[in-house]
């Protein structure tokens, strides 16, 4: 008879392409992993999978095995969870994480539409990671995509950055870009970090080099990065949305037609993807940032 657990722990070694993988994923031990699909093969009679040296592929058998499995053990696995959600009178928690300026942002102003207890941390993306990895944190937002065994990402949306400056400040009229180049590398500027993120990719994607210039100060938020700005310290990219939302007259955008593009993305732990919490956390996060904003 073919234990339920068996298809769980075939589709996650199908998804990982590893056992090992597969067993972290599923906080299982290697062997017991090994177990379930061995079990299950000998059900279907034939492999599922052929090792290819680390990595093991599914075969045509295990291919269409997964297109038949990967809905239902999803499906079982939501209705487990609605299960247990409404077994509960207790309001749940969700362990959110986002950088200071997007929560500010995007999450603060609908905090009263979560429908669970929150827990907020707030970071660089690599601390964020971190705490999820460390099973602190239940749902993050992220601008970068790191490959880790056990977290899946999701995009939320892009972000278009675009160059600021002082009202003060006259930006020639180049319609080359050597000019441009010219004049924005003779600028002040300010950053977000001394790595100069951000800056560092607009240099690349629009001048093809990396950026030969160094900020006269460092401040790592970008409503402070603003603020700054708007008191004539020099230049810096800034995602549209802030300046959307402080209208202070004080700060344009120049060369608009040079923005960069930012992606940004929900992570969770694979074991808590279908988790109720975290999905209803990250529709109302979803709705904020689709409201009308570049």
């Amino acid at each position: 008879m073919v234990d339920f657990e068996w298809y769980r722990s075939f589709a996650a070694i199908y998804k990982h392409n590893s056992v090992s993988e597969a067993a972290k994923a599923r906080m299982m031990t290697q062997p017991a992993m090994s177990q379930h699909l061995a079990a299950l093969e000998a059900e279907a009679g034939e492999p599922l999978f052929a090792r290819t040296g680390r990595k093991i592929v599914p075969t045509e058998r295990g291919k269409m095995l997964y297109s038949q499995v990967a809905p239902l053990v999803e499906g079982l696995e939501e209705t487990a969870m609605s299960f247990r959600k409404a077994a509960s009178p207790l309001l749940k928690t969700v362990r959110i994480g986002a950088a200071h300026e997007f929560f500010r942002e995007a999450i603060l102003p609908r905090i009263t539409e979560f429908r669970a207890n929150t827990v907020c941390s707030l970071g660089t993306a690599e601390l964020l990671l971190e705490l999820l990895r460390e099973d602190k944190t239940d749902l993050i937002v992220t601008s970068k995509k790191i490959p880790v065994p056990g977290i899946e990402y999701e995009k939320l949306r892009e972000e278009r950055f675009v160059v600021i400056a002082p009202n003060g400040i006259e930006a020639p009229d180049e319609a080359g870009l050597k000019g441009r180049e010219r004049w924005l590398a003779r600028q002040d500027w300010l950053s977000y970090g001394l790595e100069l993120p951000i800056i560092r990719r607009f240099w690349r994607e629009h001048f093809r080099k990396r950026p030969q210039i160094h900020p006269i100060h460092v401040i790592p938020d970008l409503r402070m990065l603003l603020e700054a700005v708007e008191a004539g310290a020099g230049l810096t990219l800034m995602p549209t949305y802030l300046l959307e939302a402080s209208p202070s007259g004080k700060v344009r955008a120049i060369y608009e037609d040079m923005s960069v593009r930012n992606e940004l993305f929900f992570a969770y732990q694979s074991k808590n993807k279908n988790m109720p919490e975290i999905r209803d956390a990250m529709e109302i996060i979803r709705e904020r940032r689709s409201e009308g904003r570049d």
